[in-house]
């Protein structure tokens, strides 16, 4: 059974008005999009106008680790303004991180509390990872596996391409994380060295194996795709080949 794709619309952001994009995705055979902060604060209410009136959906969207902590009842407002269900920090700025394993660990603590104060809105939340997190640190340890022994019931948005830039192995960490993950970044990268687009590419266009993993997607919990590109110089184009990609492999 094919999965509901979404649309990373971070992958887009140099190509303004993104309220433009939306119906521009919806014909490509988009069933959603995933925005990153600043696209939906402005006016959340606007933006589930706009995306009610291309006919898409928003599954979840990205928002900063300190937000959930300080403020989750803003975010949880947010994403009930959107439609959404899940709540994802996705990034820890380089000058922020602490190579310890008690510096990730209780980054998972802070996901943990902001699971639990969504939990009784019907709300999740998930971490998306970059390639940090998949680093070893000085002690041979790895901060994905640390941020995620102590995340209680906080999920996890798998982005394979940046795992595949840390030098892991997507298909091993599908399996680690089977019934932690709620949605797969269908992220690609192009062979190292490549400069063009700084080294992204369009789903099925790199040198990760999609094939080889999809039978993996299909053991784990996720209950939808995502397509992003991190600085595309043509967007349409690579929306367009990542999501008819995705639709060839079945998904």
């Amino acid at each position: 059974m094919p999965y509901p794709i979404a649309y990373q619309l971070y992958s887009s952001r140099n190509f303004p008005p993104l309220a433009a994009q939306l119906p521009i995705l919806k014909a490509m055979g988009y069933d959603a999009i995933e925005p990153w902060l600043p696209a939906y604060e402005a006016d959340p209410a606007l933006f589930r106008r706009q995306l009610d009136d291309a006919g898409l959906a928003c599954y979840g969207f990205h928002m900063p680790l300190a937000g959930l902590v300080a403020e989750p009842n803003h975010y949880i407002e947010i994403a009930q303004a959107l439609g959404a269900t899940v709540l994802i920090p996705p990034y820890i700025a380089p000058d922020e991180r602490q190579p310890t394993p008690d510096y990730y660990r209780a980054l998972g603590h802070k996901l943990a509390t902001g699971a639990a104060a969504a939990a009784p809105h019907g709300l999740k939340v998930a971490w998306h990872n970059h390639d940090f997190e998949f680093l070893p640190l000085p002690d041979g340890s790895r901060p994905i596996d640390h941020i995620f022994a102590e995340s209680g019931d906080a999920w996890f948005e798998i982005d394979c391409g940046w795992i595949t830039r840390a030098g892991a192995d997507p298909a091993a960490e599908l399996k680690r994380y089977t019934n932690r993950i709620i949605a797969i970044q269908l992220k690609d990268t192009a062979p190292l060295g490549t400069v063009e687009d700084n080294g992204w590419t369009a789903t099925g266009d790199g040198i990760i194996d999609w094939g080889k993993l999809v039978p993996l997607f299909r053991a784990t919990t996720a209950d939808h795709l995502v397509a992003e590109h991190d600085n595309p110089s043509d967007w349409q184009a690579c929306a367009r080949r990542s999501i008819d990609y995705m639709k060839k492999l079945g998904l």
